[in-house]
């Protein structure tokens, strides 16, 4: 390894709950060399160049606690190590990806880290560590570096491979009341909630958005026939199929009128307030390149308005820009466009920020624009005259608050007319605080609409509308979820799940199980080997069909993938597994093992129980750290950490004399007998264990299921499980 280097020893996406998180992580293993000799202050000049180049960092906390806290420890010394954590972290963030977790960690040998960065994708965060690493030798060695480049590069990824900002709003607000989610596509298909609570989003489209309904909506002319019929004001107008066609229906309408395609989107388009037969001809031309058809249709004054209707209610509600510039007498239209509107830090192609640019192209309702005031994008205006640039496009002006009732519920109809569960209901109107009237008109009813206008506006309160859609999708009485039992151990947990899985679909659920033989569906085998990896798991939980789920894992594969759920009703650790099996994963000594194995009962819901193992000290001492209630076992009663429990009151299970017993403080029940035929005949078969039985029946008691039905359940196991 050469001077003042850091190599790339291996790097891991963790993309499930894992050791250092709820959410997915990139785990760098990272060889810094001669650099665990030399701290951030003993490098000449690197800290002010880091500084320089990204001075955004003076908001990292770090250990201080307090702003500038990294930029401290920069100064008092930190290693490689550290840095890389901060700079990669502050690079996605720049990049339109804020994430604020990370850790870096000695991993044993001296001069060898590992290196923990929140990313939501593993490609940004691959790339954000390789880029990260360049910067700071960089700044080590005093070379250019080009960190605006660095980050327009992670910023495509970025854009290319994140979801957009309206989805990760709903996805965020789901996660704020833990219900979980699942990313279904390289684009924005995201499902909230598993396996049969399950629902499904797509931007702002939900599985509840009827293809008849979003066809209405894309149909403009259908749309307004449908709303005429039902009271709700909309403008004259009707499709034409030629230029001469269109100036003949502006004139039966009365002038001035506006042409759009009737299938277009996002205003693109659209020509507004037309007065003469060349503007409306050449309208004809703009609004057909941007559809299959056109409509002229009574031009109504007033400011454009934007109504989201989620379910039936009004949301959020925007007003939109119009976008002029003064000349100055020495520069273009086109260069005023530039310097006065697209300047603006506000606007660009970025899906986050809330305006867009506004770009002067052959053809387009813009040029058509200027052409009406004498103008091109190549002619200078007169300093101090006024040219208007656009009429119409962003929403750019939060108005929720003052909406008239009546507009409100007029909005609310229009959705529902149309048969749309989220709906972007444009109207235009002078004053959106007084009743329609004949003032007034709905103009469109979209599907799909974009949220970024309510949650990031130009001006004016954001609206929490994610979180309105996420209630829409999984009501605040629900949560999405369904029962999970998750188990570990040190290799003997796949008996003890399979029973488990026998068990709850004894007790009526459409079960899946995951574990070291292989992926069921409900006793049916789709997959014969070991299925405790990520993906495997991730079928069962979104398979609509599947009402429980049992997975089995081990401390492998909670290392190099995390765990498939975010959650589980039950979660189980058997006996604490070794450190040696993991040398590739530099875990450490013994001492380090319930560290990780924790994770396990870190999971454990509120609702729900771990179920431990008296007889292991490891394992019993993660009860701390369960949110629920806990369950120990022990084959043998006489376990002091199960006596203790059972004391305080808790629940335990253990064999006496060949008796499976559930006992909560002194109430005992005895649920099974090595002395029936059912149960000698799986332990004679080595079908399963009698610890396979007990932590089974504690998982069973802790799901609410009575004592017959685990006795029945037992002795029946083995005979349907098909591959």
């Amino acid at each position: 390894m050469s001077p003042k280097n850091i190599e790339f020893l291996r790097m891991t996406y963790l993309r499930g709950p894992n050791i250092w998180t709820y959410r997915s992580v990139m785990e760098a293993l990272i060889d810094i060399g001669e650099l665990e000799d030399y701290p951030s202050n003993l490098l000449p000049g690197f800290n002010e160049r880091l500084k320089a180049w990204l001075p955004q960092m003076i908001e990292h906390h770090c250990t201080p606690g307090v702003r500038g806290g990294f930029f401290q420890r920069l100064d008092t010394g930190t290693w490689a190590g550290h840095i890389l954590e901060h700079v990669s972290l502050e690079l996605q963030t720049l990049a339109g990806m804020p994430m604020a977790f990370g850790k870096a960690r000695e991993a044993g040998p001296r001069g060898v880290y590992k290196v923990i960065i929140r990313t939501d994708d593993e490609t940004v965060g691959r790339t954000s560590l390789e880029l990260a690493r360049e910067l700071i030798l960089a700044a080590i060695h005093d070379t250019p570096y080009d960190v605006p480049g660095a980050v327009a590069r992670l910023a495509l990824q970025v854009d290319t491979l994140h979801v957009g900002p309206s989805t990760l709003s709903i996805v965020e607000a789901a996660y704020e009341r833990r219900v979980p989610f699942i990313r279904l596509n390289v684009g924005n298909l995201v499902q909230l909630g598993h396996g049969s609570k399950q629902r499904r989003i797509w931007t702002a489209e939900t599985d509840r958005t009827s293809a008849i309904a979003e066809g209405i909506s894309r149909d403009k002319d259908l749309t307004k026939k449908l709303l005429a019929m039902c009271g709700i004001p909309v403008p004259k107008g009707r499709i034409v199929d030629s230029p001469a066609a269109a100036w003949t229906a502006a004139q039966d309408i009365g002038l001035p009128v506006c042409v759009k395609p009737i299938d277009g989107n996002r205003a693109r388009g659209v020509s507004l307030d037309l007065n003469t037969q060349q503007e409306v001809e050449a309208a004809y031309g703009i609004a057909l390149a941007q559809g299959r058809e056109v409509i002229v249709e009574r031009y109504v004054r007033g400011s454009e308005h934007r109504l989201l209707v989620v379910g039936d209610r009004m949301i959020a509600a925007c007003r939109g820009e119009s976008a002029s510039v003064i000349g100055d007498g020495q520069h273009t239209v086109r260069e005023l466009v530039e310097l006065q509107i697209n300047a603006d830090p506000r606007r660009g192609s970025v899906g986050s920020l809330p305006l867009e640019l506004v770009v002067l192209q052959d053809n387009s309702p813009e040029v058509l624009e200027l052409s009406r005031q004498g103008l091109t994008p190549d002619s200078v205006p007169a300093a101090g005259q006024s040219v208007l640039v656009k009429r119409t496009g962003n929403m750019t002006t939060d108005i929720t608050d003052v909406v008239h009732p009546e507009v409100l519920a007029q909005a609310v109809l229009a959705a529902r007319v149309v048969g749309l569960d989220i709906a972007g209901v444009d109207v235009v109107t002078p004053d959106i605080a007084q009743p329609l009237g004949t003032q007034g008109v709905v103009v469109e009813v979209n599907a799909g609409p974009s949220l970024l206008m309510h949650l990031n506006p130009a001006e004016g309160q954001a609206r929490p509308v994610g979180r309105a859609i996420a209630e829409h999708m999984i009501p605040p009485t629900e949560s999405g979820r369904i029962p999970v039992v998750g188990l570990m151990g040190d290799g003997d947990t796949t008996g003890c799940a399979k029973l488990i899985a026998w068990l709850l679909h004894l007790q009526g659920y459409f079960t899946g199980l995951a574990c070291a033989e292989g992926l069921y569906v409900n006793q049916r085998c789709l997959f014969k080997g070991n299925a405790m990896d990520f993906d495997q798991g991730e079928r069962l939980l979104i398979n609509k069909a599947v009402e429980a789920a049992v997975f089995e894992s081990d401390a492998r594969h909670l290392l190099t993938q995390g765990l498939a759920y975010d959650r589980c009703q039950v979660g189980i650790v058997t006996s604490m597994p070794k450190a040696a099996p993991l040398e590739d994963l530099y875990p450490g000594p013994d001492e380090k093992m319930p560290g990780y194995i924790r994770t396990q009962i870190d999971l454990v819901l509120p609702t729900g129980f771990a179920i431990l193992n008296a007889a292991d000290e490891a394992v019993a001492e993660l009860a701390q750290y369960s949110d629920g209630g806990v369950i120990l076992f022990a084959a043998d009663e006489k376990e002091t950490r199960l006596v203790a429990h059972l004391q305080e009151g808790g629940r335990a299970g253990f064999w006496r004399d060949g008796q499976l017993i559930l006992a909560q403080g002194a109430l005992e029940q005895s649920v099974l007998s090595t002395q029936r035929p059912g149960v000698s005949r799986l332990l004679k078969n080595n079908l399963l264990t009698p610890q396979d039985m007990l932590i089974a029946a504690c998982a069973a008691w802790a799901m609410g299921m009575d004592a017959d039905l685990i006795r029945a359940g037992v002795k029946s196991y083995g005979q349907t499980l098909t591959a």
